[in-house]
C-alpha cells in the first residue's frame, strides 16, 4: 500500500481528534506500515521545533512520535498562533509570515494557502503507506466552509474518507453525529464513512440501540466505541481552549515512604504557550503540578513556574494586576524557588524593549534576574543541546525576545540568581538526569526531604501512553473497516442525509 489516507474529523473542538489520530498512527506502525500524521492548518499556542528548524504544532510532533517518524513542516504546513481574541501569527512551512486578523485570514489569505497545504499532503502520500489527517474544530462550521483547508475542503480535494469523532462524555453525541452529517453538502457527505464514539464510560451494550438508530438515520456505521482512558498526559493542542483554572497534573505514583511531596505552582498567564513543559515534572513520583492565578496560591508552593507566553508584556501586566508579581518578588527575597521559561524568563528580567509583539516599547520587568530583553522581528527557532547542573540537556527555542544576560550564574542560555532560574529552552525538563538534578536543588532550597526517583524516564512514559492509544484503537475500533477506508478510499453509495430527516 502506498498513499492511503484518512481524515479524522470531530463534532467539536476537543472531541478527541488529536489522540485518535495518534492512536491510529501507533496501531498502523505496529502493523508494519510507514505512517505520517498531517494537519493542514492548526491553531495552537503549543508548538515544537523540528530538526530542520521549522515550527509546527506540538500535537503533530506527538503524532509523529506515535508513528515513529521524525516530525517535519510537511505534517503541519499552516500554524496559527493567537496573539489576541481577534488576530494570530501565521506560520507557513515552519516560518512566521505575518500577523492577520481572523477576518483577514478567512477573507482571502486562507485561499492562498490551500495549494501549499494540498501539495504537502500529496508529498507525504507519495512517501508513506498511509497519511492520517486530523481536522480542526468541526467540519460543519458552515460559515467557514467556503475557505476551508483543513476539514472537508482538503478531504474533497484529496478524496479522503472521513471518520467523525464525538465525545460522549460531554453528552449529546448522537445529535452531534447526525447534525454534523446533515449540515454538510451532498459532495461532502459522500466522504463521511462512519463515526467513532470517544470517552465512553459504562456498559457498551446500553449504547448499542442508539448506534443502530444512528445507522438507520444516516446509513453510516459507528466504527468503534473508545472507553474513557484515565492518565493520558498527551500534549494539548490549543492553549486558548483549555480551561486551566484549578487544573492539576499529578503523578499517579506515590512518593517513597517518608519522603515529602513537592508542590509546583504554574502561573496561568494570558496566551500561555508550551505549558506542556511541566508535564515532565508531573511525571515524577510525588510531584503535584497545579495551574494558579492568585497570589495566595503561591504560598505553599515549593516551586513556582512562570511559563512561556505569546504575550510577554501582557503577561507582565497580568502578574502585577493580580498581585503575583509581588508574591514572586517575596519568594526571590526569601530564597524560595522560581523558574521562568521563555516568556516567563523574559518577565523575570530587568527591562523589556518590545516594538514587535506588543509594540509597547520600553517596559520594566520584575527585576529578579539581571537580564535585558529586546524583541527582534525574526523569530529564533532552534534545537539547542548543552549541559546544566552537571547533566546533559536538550531543548527547543521559539521566541522573538533576545536576552542579554548581565550577571548571575550561567543556566542553559539564561542565568540563575539564588533560587531564581531563567531560560528560553522549552523541553529541558524532559532530560531525565537534568530534571532530577533540578528537583534536588528545588527540594533543598524549599527545605523538603523530597528525593527524585532514580529511574523515571519521561521518554519511556510517553511511549507507554502512545502504546495505550494504539491499544484503544486495536481493541475497541473496527480496525478491518478502518484499514479498508485507508486503502480503498470513501465507500460508494453512502446516502444523503437531509437536514431534519428524523
Amino acid at each position: 500500500m502506498r498513499g492511503g489516507g484518512l481524515l479524522v474529523a470531530g463534532t467539536t473542538s476537543d472531541a478527541g481528534k488529536s489522540v485518535v489520530t495518534a492512536g491510529i498512527c501507533r496501531w498502523l506502525v505496529r502493523k508494519g506500515l510507514k505512517v505520517a500524521p498531517f494537519k493542514g492548518q492548526n491553531m495552537s499556542l503549543n508548538s515544537f521545533v523540528t530538526r530542520e528548524g521549522a515550527e509546527i504544532g506540538r500535537a503533530q510532533a506527538m503524532q509523529a512520535q506515535a508513528a515513529r517518524v521524525e516530525p517535519t513542516a510537511l505534517m503541519n504546513p499552516v500554524l496559527l498562533k493567537p496573539g489576541s481574541d481577534r488576530s494570530s501569527q501565521v506560520v507557513l512551512m515552519g516560518r512566521p509570515v505575518g500577523e492577520l486578523s481572523a477576518r483577514g485570514y478567512h477573507g482571502g489569505r486562507q485561499k492562498e494557502l490551500f495549494e501549499p497545504v494540498l501539495a504537502c499532503l500529496e508529498e507525504l502520500r507519495s512517501t508513506y503507506d498511509a497519511v492520517i489527517c486530523e481536522g480542526a474544530g468541526s467540519p460543519a462550521e458552515i460559515n467557514l466552509r467556503r475557505t476551508d483547508i483543513v476539514n472537508m475542503g482538503i478531504a474533497r480535494a484529496a478524496r479522503l474518507p472521513v471518520v467523525v469523532v464525538g465525545d460522549i462524555d460531554r453528552g449529546g453525541v448522537f445529535a452531534q453525529f447526525f447534525g454534523t452529517t446533515a449540515l454538510l453538502a451532498p459532495e461532502d457527505q459522500e466522504l463521511v464513512a462512519g463515526y467513532l464514539v470517544n470517552k465512553f464510560r459504562g456498559d457498551v451494550t446500553l449504547l448499542e440501540p442508539g448506534l443502530d438508530m444512528l445507522l438507520g438515520l444516516t446509513g453510516r456505521r459507528t466504527l468503534g466505541v473508545l472507553p474513557y482512558a484515565h492518565g493520558l498526559g498527551i500534549d494539548e493542542e490549543d492553549g486558548l481552549r483549555v480551561s486551566l483554572r484549578g487544573a492539576v497534573r499529578e503523578s499517579v505514583v506515590a512518593p517513597p515512604v517518608g519522603e515529602d511531596v513537592l508542590r509546583v505552582a504554574v502561573c496561568a498567564v494570558p496566551l500561555m504557550s508550551n505549558f506542556t513543559d511541566v508535564d515532565a515534572l508531573a511525571a515524577e513520583p510525588g510531584v503535584v503540578v497545579r495551574f494558579v492565578d492568585r497570589a495566595e496560591e503561591l504560598v505553599d508552593a515549593d516551586l513556582v513556574v512562570v511559563p512561556g507566553t505569546r504575550g510577554t508584556v501582557r503577561a507582565l501586566a497580568w502578574l502585577r494586576e493580580r498581585g503575583l508579581a509581588d508574591a514572586l518578588a517575596r519568594r526571590a527575597a526569601e530564597g524560595r524557588p522560581v523558574l521562568g521559561v521563555c516568556g516567563g524568563f523574559q518577565v523575570l528580567g530587568e527591562h523589556i524593549e518590545d516594538e514587535v509583539e506588543s509594540r509597547a516599547g520600553s517596559v520594566d520587568g520584575l527585576g529578579l534576574l539581571p537580564v535585558r530583553v529586546r524583541f527582534a522581528r525574526e523569530k529564533t527557532l532552534a534545537r539547542p543541546v548543552g549541559s546544566a547542573l552537571g547533566e546533559p540537556v536538550e531543548g527547543y527555542e521559539i521566541h522573538h525576545g533576545v536576552a542579554e544576560v548581565l550577571g548571575g550564574e550561567p543556566f542553559l542560555d539564561g542565568c540563575r540568581v539564588g533560587a531564581v532560574w531563567g531560560t528560553h529552552w522549552h523541553g529541558s525538563l524532559e532530560s531525565d538526569g537534568f530534571r532530577r538534578a533540578f528537583l534536588r536543588e528545588v527540594a533543598a532550597a524549599a527545605g523538603r526531604r523530597f528525593v527524585p526517583a532514580p529511574d523515571t524516564s519521561f521518554g519511556a512514559l510517553r511511549e507507554e501512553q502512545l502504546d495505550r492509544l494504539g491499544d484503544l484503537i486495536e481493541e475497541h475500533a473496527d480496525t478491518d473497516a478502518l484499514l479498508r477506508l485507508i486503502e480503498e478510499g470513501p465507500p460508494r453509495g453512502l446516502p444523503f442525509v437531509p437536514p431534519g430527516a428524523p
